[in-house]
């Protein structure tokens, strides 16, 4: 069995992927902010806990907890929404966006790189959204994040690929978690935003955490440099009727 170091832990995308993974056998360590969230798995022999924001020092104590023999694959799940138009958005809350989504990848793609390059290769997957290939208004910062992280994907399974690390990325649309309750506050807004996707379907935790389970485990070792369009054809198709 592998062992997994999911980063947003606590995220509903997170709660979603871990219990599955414990159940196939895989032992998993979770960084996470919410500790009463982590606490869900606390009788759960074969998961690991590190409770805090993603630092270095977090990441550190991951690898630590992993032992001798490494991390085989590791997830990033930290993430943000802030929609707003250019000319109401500040510059600091611009860099927050980047920050968390991006910055937070480079540093878990740098850290676990490393390590996993020293135990033989592995498995790395970001998630990515259908904001960084279609221009919605509003999502400048978003999408300029994700844009990043989807062009970061593509170098480091470049840079990595003879060195036995595989690097993909999920892109979903809206997905129906904590995060974009805000979003889906109404049932116009919540109607309003089916109606965008060709299948007419929002996204759960579940099939996000389903695509990230696949790339972690079951994709062929062929896949690398991939984004996984998870949008319900809404970055490519438009649905008739």
């Amino acid at each position: 069995m592998s062992k997994m170091l999911v980063v947003g832990a606590t995220s509903d995308v997170g709660l979603a992927l871990i219990p599955r993974l414990l159940r196939e056998g895989h032992d998993v360590i979770g960084i996470g902010r919410d500790a009463s969230r982590l606490a869900a798995f606390n009788d759960q022999a074969r998961f690991t806990p590190v409770v805090g924001d993603l630092t270095a020092e977090r990441l550190g104590e991951a690898v630590a907890a992993a032992g001798d023999e490494g991390v085989d694959a590791v997830v990033h799940l930290v993430g943000s929404i802030a929609l707003r138009p250019p000319h109401a958005m500040s510059v600091e809350a611009f860099e927050e966006v980047i920050s968390t989504n991006l910055t937070s990848a480079f540093l878990t793609l740098s850290t676990l790189g490393k390590a996993m390059m020293r135990s033989g290769g592995g498995r790395m997957v970001f998630v990515s959204s259908v904001a960084a290939s279609l221009g919605l208004a509003n999502h400048e910062a978003i999408a300029a994040a994700k844009g990043g992280l989807e062009a970061m994907v593509r170098s480091a399974a470049a840079t990595y690929a003879r060195r036995g690390l595989r690097i993909n990325a999920v892109a979903p649309s809206l997905t129906d978690t904590r995060m974009a309750a805000p979003l889906l506050r109404t049932d116009a807004a919540r109607e309003a935003s089916e109606q965008m996707v060709p299948t007419g379907q929002l996204n759960t935790a579940a099939d996000v955490a389903e695509a990230v389970r696949w790339l972690l485990l079951d994709a062929p070792d062929g896949i690398t440099g991939e984004v996984i369009h998870l949008d319900g054809g809404m970055g490519r198709l438009r649905a008739s009727g």
